[in-house]
Order: C-alpha cells, then sequence, then structure tokens
C-alpha cells in the first residue's frame, strides 16, 4: 500500500484507473509479479516488445555497450558507430530512396521531425492527416490527431492541419499545391487497426507526386515485424517520402526516427543550421538494444509464422457470437466487442486469469490484441481457450 501511496502521489496519472499490476520482472511474453505469479502480455508495451522481454542478446548488447559509453554529445556531432551500424541495418531494408536517418527518441519526435522536414523541403506549410489517424502527443502531432476529443483541451493547435475521410478516394483531390505533406498510417492504430485499401494508398502515393507533396508514412507500430513484413508499406508496394519509426525500433529501448533521402535530409543542415537538434536522440544504448533486437529479428522464423499466428486468433474469435469482428493482420489485432461496457467486463476478467490485454483511444468497443511475434501456437492456443472462457461465463 505504501508504494501505491507513493505511485499516485509523485506520478503524474493519465487516467482515473490505472492498471496497478505491480511487476518485478519480464521475461519473453510473461511478466511476473512481486509474488513471482506470471501474466500472458498480450499488450508487448503497445507493440514495443516485438521479440519478447529481456531476451538475452539485448540485455548482452546493452550492457557491452554500457561498458563502453552512454551519451556522449548531441546527435550529429560525433560519429558513434551503434548510430551508424544500426542505420545502415534498417536503411539496407527499405527502398532506395530512404536511406538517411535522422535518430529521434520516440515516434511522436519522428513525427514533429517528418513535418518540419516537410515543410522545408516543399516551403509550403499545409499538413493533412486522416480521421481516425494518431500520429502522437504533441502540440504538433496532436495537431494531425483525427479525433476531436482528444485535441478540444488543449486548442488553439498549430494552424494549416487538416484531416480527410480515411479509405475514401474521392476526399483525395483536395491535396494540392498548397500541401506540404500527407501524413499515413498504413493500419490505423486509435481505431483498433483500420487497415488502408491498398487502391486509397495507391491514389495518395500518386496523388502527392503529382502535387508535389511529401507521402509521410507513420510505421511506429506496423514496422519491425508486426504485420507479418519488416515494413508495412512494403506489403502494399508504395515508398514513403518520410518514413516515421518508433515503439519497437529501440528494442525495448527509447528510440524514434524519420527516414528520407539524402536530399531532402540535406535541408535541415543549412538556411539556417541546426534545421532540426535533438539531444538524446539517437542515444547509444537504445541504438545497441534496437540493432540487436532487428538482428533477433531477421535471423529468428517469426516473420514467417506472423500472418499463420495471427489468423489462429482471428479463427477461433471470429466464431463466437459475441465477437463482432477481429480486425488487423499479423499480429496487430483489435477484438471489436458489443459494447464498451461489455469490453471493460472482459478486459477485467481476463487480467483476473492473468492475461493482459488493452483498450484503444478511438474505438471504446475494441481490445489490442499485440503480444510478442515469438508467442507460440500452444500459447495462442491458451490464450483463445481462457478468451472463450470468459465470453461464454458472461
Amino acid at each position: 500500500m505504501e508504494l501505491e501511496k507513493s505511485f499516485y502521489k509523485h506520478l503524474a496519472q493519465t487516467t482515473g484507473s490505472p492498471m496497478l499490476l505491480k511487476f518485478s520482472k519480464a521475461n519473453g511474453i510473461y511478466l511476473y509479479d512481486d509474488k513471482d505469479e506470471k501474466y500472458l502480455d498480450f499488450i508487448s508495451g503497445i507493440a514495443v516488445a516485438n521479440i519478447g522481454h529481456s531476451h538475452p542478446v539485448v540485455i548482452s548488447a546493452v550492457k557491452e555497450q554500457i561498458d563502453k559509453h552512454m551519451h556522449l554529445m548531441v546527435y550529429g556531432e560525433y560519429i558513434q558507430k551503434i548510430q551508424v551500424t544500426y542505420a545502415e541495418s534498417i536503411t539496407n531494408e527499405l527502398d532506395a530512396e530512404l536511406q538517411t536517418v535522422y535518430w529521434v527518441n520516440s515516434g511522436t519526435e519522428a513525427t514533429e521531425g517528418a513535418f518540419k522536414l516537410a515543410r522545408r523541403v516543399t516551403g509550403r506549410s499545409e499538413i493533412i492527416s486522416f480521421k481516425g489517424s494518431y500520429h502522437g502527443s504533441t502540440i504538433g502531432a496532436l495537431s494531425s490527431m483525427g479525433n476531436e476529443k482528444y485535441k478540444r483541451a488543449f486548442r488553439p493547435l498549430v494552424p494549416d492541419h487538416r484531416q480527410l475521410e480515411y479509405n475514401d478516394i474521392e476526399s483525395l483531390n483536395e491535396i494540392s499545391s498548397k500541401t506540404a505533406a500527407v501524413i499515413v498510417e498504413c493500419i490505423q492504430a486509435g481505431t483498433g487497426y483500420k487497415k488502408a485499401d491498398k487502391v486509397f494508398l495507391d491514389k495518395l502515393s500518386s496523388k502527392c507526386s503529382e502535387v508535389g507533396a511529401m507521402l509521410i508514412v507513420d510505421e511506429c507500430q506496423t514496422a519491425f515485424g508486426r504485420t507479418g513484413n519488416l515494413f508495412a508499406h512494403q506489403e502494399y508496394g508504395i515508398t514513403p517520402d518520410i518514413l516515421c519509426l518508433g515503439k519497437a525500433l529501440g528494442g525495448g529501448m527509447p528510440l524514434g526516427a524519420f527516414i528520407s533521402s539524402k536530399s531532402k535530409m540535406m535541408k535541415l543542415k543549412s538556411d539556417p543550421i541546426l534545421g532540426h537538434i535533438t539531444t538524446f536522440g539517437g542515444n547509444p544504448v537504445s541504438c545497441a538494444a534496437g540493432l540487436a533486437a532487428f538482428q533477433v529479428l531477421k535471423s529468428s522464423n517469426w516473420l514467417i509464422d506472423v500472418k499463420r499466428r495471427g489468423e489462429l486468433i482471428k479463427e477461433v474469435l471470429t466464431s463466437h457470437p459475441k465477437v463482432c469482428e477481429v480486425r488487423g493482420t499479423g499480429l496487430l489485432l483489435s477484438v471489436i466487442l458489443e459494447t464498451e461496457d461489455f469490453k471493460n467486463l472482459v478486459y477485467k476478467k481476463l487480467i483476473e486469469r492473468k492475461i493482459i490485454t488493452n483498450f484503444f483511444l478511438f474505438n471504446n468497443e475494441a481490445l489490442r490484441i499485440t503480444p510478442p511475434l515469438c508467442i507460440t501456437a500452444n500459447e495462442i492456443d491458451y490464450f483463445n481457450s481462457n478468451f472463450i472462457q470468459v465470453l461464454n461465463q458472461l
């Protein structure tokens, strides 16, 4: 109780009802409380722990980097091998136009940097996003959020931001020579993983090219194998002008990045110099963890199994009459239930069974299902069985 009192007193709260689960360690797909009882983690820190918790390769890489050095200087001033090596490893998996990385601390910062870069490259100010979108919570990123509920209390926001309808091809005609950039998610995170239509993304990419607007693809949640591809935009066959990364990028450590072509990124180094700066972006310990996690992911067979694992969940849960829909792809799923109250009840009953799911900002009836990619078929069977039992009891 003393720890809980201190928690409420000294840590800022974001909701009126925090989970208040006390965990002392984590390993693989499990979290362990102070009594050493394990919980099945079906959140992964909101799609952060893609390769599972406390992977020994990542732990070893972090310790090795700490023994060498931690923070040295504002990012971009010194040549630090781990930053360069990780940037090269990521860009080797991307289109030739996406070869230059700007390291930041989070996905939100990646959004902010991408907006600045787009404005600098185009000389325009208008940023277009889509209803239902989520790109972060700082004032600039919040301005592009596609849900008024979370924006209203903080207005006025950054001008020249507006939203179009997601998956509405006709609305793309509003993108014009005034538009600096359009930011889009291949799968919308806040709505409960609503997928973009391929034709919609194709048309969006073409329209941006036609009017000279930058296409920003936000892959903070969808990257690093979460959908069964290293990067979700590659499955759609589009190439962003700017790619935003976060969450699993750091292998459990804080890290973000926006990635573009060398010619575009050069715009940030002159008129003025230091067009974008960050103290801790590309922190060497975060880069060491991220690189190690990336190497683990690429050397494993998990990517082969991600979509099949997701289908195992879909097939079982969609067959239940109290489940309206299972949305998403791979291990980026949401379970849509009948009402918000029923969803909350299922959520609590699953926690009683030591299975942790989560909610969405813009979809009150949905439960988040994003387990680590290392989850086995047997562990998914256990999850499915318990989920069905909970539904049958309610």
